[in-house]
């Protein structure tokens, strides 16, 4: 009898910690935590002493949230780092009192609008199937008239999960240099966009159609070659979009930073690494898989996990890949994209790094991913005259 209620007490364990690890992946969260001790600030020498984590150990510029996301900084390179310490500069506090705060996280993001970036842009708004949402559009060029210059060549900004657009902007200079405006959207459930009814992330399974919308607003507006771009979970939804859009002629390639290509080796990598069960791993799945599952997850309908495992939809991808991901991500792993590279060679470009962390390689090394992304569009258009265009 003992034996009997051993076995069904670890199975009620069991199904509430399936529960909760579900949960936790779909669920937008409202505030993230801050994970990196503050020991030190000195507004006037520009330095700031951290605790030492993986990711404040990166060299590079980056965002510092902290307090609990009410305030910002930008941080620069490491100054000192030692077995319990780093030391780094700080550029700048947007907001926030910095001084009085305990702790805070690092963000790959770095610009928090365009206007940092030193460009001109318009705001605008996207219909999407759930009402506007809204996009920054960076044109390459304007026009005597002090409007966006006509243009063929667009590339659509998808940003992660539980970020937001600005997650995107390092990237609009190099796109910018090869002749594209770049359209930044936000999409369903990232805190801008309309919410969709359930309120739960579909991990690209049907955030993609608010990608399709954007792809509607660049054709509308002259674009004819474009490039999708995806960080994180939005290189899952990129290319969900790439195989699933009525816009994908208009596609001519894709890039991917840091990228989900499999969503099982994803989320297994995920439990793993919280040591959670086999078991408690199978009822995630099972949860995510069947319709009954919805009761406990929240989620409108199940998630179709063989169409979201692009190894093994490898051959279903129909244009040029530049695919950058760091083997140390530490989130998303890069088995999956290491063995699309390996499938698609005559297609995907795999740019490996290895310190990079999760989606923070431009920050990580910004001239050698800018100088890859650069020859990769390169090749991809070769000229970028309007007389080429026309």
């Amino acid at each position: 009898m003992g034996a009997l209620a051993a076995v069904g007490a670890l199975a009620v364990t069991a199904g509430a910690l399936s529960v909760y690890a579900a949960r936790a992946v779909i669920t937008p969260p409202s505030r993230r935590p801050d994970d990196i001790p503050i020991l030190d600030v000195d507004l006037d020498d520009g330095i700031i002493v951290l605790g030492a984590t993986l990711d404040s150990r990166l060299p590079g510029e980056y965002s510092f949230w902290f307090a609990g996301d009410t305030g910002h900084a930008q941080l620069g390179d490491l100054v000192d780092v030692d077995a319990r310490t780093v030391t780094r500069r700080l550029l700048k506090v947007d907001f926030g009192d910095l001084e009085r705060a305990r702790a805070g996280r690092l963000s790959g993001w770095v610009y928090l609008d365009p206007e940092e970036l030193g460009v001109r842009f318009r705001d605008v708004q996207i219909a999407t199937p759930l009402g506007d949402a809204p996009a920054w559009h960076v044109p390459a060029a304007w026009d005597e008239g002090d409007r966006p210059a006509e243009n063929r060549r667009w590339v659509i900004q998808v940003h992660g999960r539980a970020v937001r657009r600005a997650e995107t902007l390092r990237a609009v200079p190099v796109f910018a240099e090869h002749g594209y405006d770049s359209l930044l959207i936000s999409y369903r459930n990232d805190g801008d966009a309309p919410r969709s009814p359930d309120h739960r992330y579909a991990l690209g399974d049907r955030e993609w159609r608010d990608v399709e919308a954007a792809l509607r607003y660049a054709v509308a507006h002259g674009a004819r070659e474009i490039v999708l771009m995806g960080w994180s979970m939005g290189g899952a939804t990129v290319l969900q979009t790439l195989t699933r859009s009525a816009y994908r002629k208009y596609l001519k390639g894709i890039v991917l930073d840091s990228p989900v290509v499999d969503w099982l080796v994803t989320l297994d990598f995920q439990a793993a690494s919280r040591r959670l069960p086999r078991i408690v791993r199978f009822g995630v799945f099972t949860l995510f898989r069947e319709r009954w599952g919805r009761f406990f997850t929240g989620l409108a309908e199940p998630l179709d996990f063989e169409r979201l495992d692009f190894v093994a939809r490898a051959r279903e991808i129909s244009v040029p890949v530049l695919l950058l991901h760091s083997d140390d991500d530490g989130f998303v792993p890069s088995d999956a994209s290491r063995a699309l590279a390996t499938i698609r060679p005559d297609i995907v470009q795999l740019e490996v790094f290895e310190v990079a962390r999760h989606t923070k390689l431009w920050n990580y090394d910004r001239a050698r991913w800018e100088r890859v992304v650069g020859a990769w569009l390169g090749a991809l258009s070769p000229t970028t005259s309007p007389e080429a265009d026309a």
